[in-house]
């Protein structure tokens, strides 16, 4: 594909996603397992590749938006191979200022976020180029069960924290147990209209 179809493609798929609509994207393949209650679900996800930043800093925003540059280029060509990839949903974010079952907002210099795109399943067969920047790598991500609930509206700190704590709830009553850090799943950019938008946080889970 030719760097000026390429960006165009891209341009186009933008247009498409103020509106909530994620057809041009490839997803990541899922089967829900059971379905909780409250917008929750427990989903078993295939194995798949992603490539992932992790950024250190206090400010969680500034780092998260050092973190979607940082794999932006990555996929726009900024690889071993200049090879660009074509975007896919959803954006994977997990910061470690959100405690599992009670999340709180610290200050601390320590902080860490880590963000992934799953690479196209085409681009995994083949094999995905190695990255140029020491702030990320390739992950093999092996088939997991994870528990998400879905929300609308604009993920910030708030709006994650309130549906973490209704997640948590969820999975106290169930047979399911929340193994690691909960995370974020972004399906849209931020500049879709809010109502339209799909956000998720999950959770990895044991039965």
């Amino acid at each position: 594909m030719s760097g000026i179809l390429y960006y165009l493609l891209t341009f186009a798929e933008s247009l498409t996603s103020v509106f909530g609509l994620r057809f041009p994207y490839e997803q990541p393949s899922y089967v829900v397992i059971q379905d909780l209650g409250q917008d929750v679900q427990v989903r078993r996800y295939d194995p798949r590749l992603a490539i992932e930043a992790t950024v250190d800093g206090p400010n969680r925003e500034k780092a998260a938006s050092e973190a979607f540059g940082l794999l932006f280029r990555y996929i726009t060509g900024t690889n071993q191979r200049q090879q660009k990839i074509p975007m896919t949903a959803p954006v994977r974010t997990e910061s470690q200022r959100i405690a599992m079952t009670v999340p709180v907002q610290t200050t601390s210099a320590n902080n860490q976020v880590s963000m992934r795109f799953f690479l196209p399943s085409s681009v995994a067969r083949a094999g995905a180029p190695e990255p140029t920047d020491p702030h990320l790598h390739l992950v093999q991500v092996p088939e997991s069960t994870i528990a998400a609930r879905r929300y609308s509206g604009v993920a910030n700190l708030a709006s994650q924290d309130h549906n973490t704590a209704i997640l948590m709830s969820v999975l106290a009553k169930s047979q399911w147990k929340p193994e690691g850090q909960v995370f974020l799943l972004n399906y849209d950019p931020p500049f879709a209209i809010p109502f339209l938008r799909r956000n998720e946080v999950a959770v990895a889970v044991g039965g």
